[in-house]
């Protein structure tokens, strides 16, 4: 769900609208990093129920910390490793209900009870992925991962 009140009922409808507001919010922007960090905003703003929003950007065969909303988190990632370095590895997208029971959870903030993890290929190169915690279990859903995906691909073109 959303926080705001001027989005529906219908997620779909709420994530078409939220990605056309980062393709507008990001126009003209080339800076990659201001751009994850409006998009982190962005996605920051409009959720409910999250505790951390943002990216881990591929560097030196791994995952580094990019920008983001929330507490302090995990600098450094290895490919495989945790829901990101999987998700990342495999190049799909991952929903966990139940942070606890994914094998080799990284756990940087313990309030974090479910996860949903995309990865950003931009030209069939991994480049990052998109982490959203929540401290609520089961809180991901398939639509929120065909909206994420979505807003990826906006994305993709403004980085």
């Amino acid at each position: 769900m959303f926080q705001t009140t001027n989005y529906s009922t219908d997620l779909s409808a709420n994530y078409s609208l939220l990605s056309k507001q980062l393709d507008a919010l990001l126009e003209g922007e080339k800076n990659v990093i201001a751009n994850l960090s409006n998009a982190a905003a962005l996605l920051n703003q409009f959720f409910d129920q999250i505790n951390w929003v943002g990216f881990y950007l591929v560097e030196d065969g791994g995952l580094v910390l990019g920008p983001f909303q929330g507490l302090p988190a995990c600098v450094r990632i290895q490919l495989g490793k945790g829901v990101c370095g999987t998700a990342a590895e495999t190049q799909e997208t991952i929903i966990v209900p139940d942070v606890h029971a994914f094998p080799g959870h990284i756990a940087c903030d313990a309030a974090s009870q479910s996860e949903i993890v995309v990865p950003i290929v931009k030209d069939s190169k991994l480049v990052g992925v998109l982490d959203i915690d929540s401290p609520v279990k089961e809180r991901f859903s398939s639509e929120d991962a065909e909206g994420l995906e979505k807003f990826i691909e906006v994305l993709i073109k403004h980085i």
